[in-house]
Order: structure tokens, then C-alpha cells, then sequence
């Protein structure tokens, strides 16, 4: 079993209002880092690049 590193970004600073990520082979994986327990968000990593283009515009 692969073990999962969830990371936010380094412009969060301390807050804990943010998302985290997480990358598989096949999956980066998004969640609330309020609510690490919660439900996570799953893209291809295509799917991923494209918002990221999108969205740092």
C-alpha cells in the first residue's frame, strides 16, 4: 500500500484555511485541510493541469 504525503502550499503560510494536495501515478488527490478526515477530490492528471492553467492565468 502506497503511502499518501498530503502538502499545501508554501503561500499558506500557518494558516489551516487552505487545500491540501496529494500525487499518485494515476490521481492528485485535494482535500480541506480543516477536515483531513473529510472527503478528498480526485483528478487525472491532465484534469490537474488544466485548472491549474486555468486558475494562474
Amino acid at each position: 500500500m502506497q503511502t499518501i504525503r498530503w502538502r499545501k502550499s508554501s503561500h499558506s503560510g500557518d494558516s489551516s484555511n487552505c487545500v491540501e494536495i496529494a500525487t499518485t501515478p494515476a490521481t492528485v488527490l485535494i482535500r480541506d485541510s480543516r477536515t483531513t478526515s473529510g472527503p478528498r477530490l480526485g483528478l487525472s492528471p491532465t484534469a490537474w493541469a488544466a485548472f491549474l492553467a486555468h486558475v494562474t492565468k
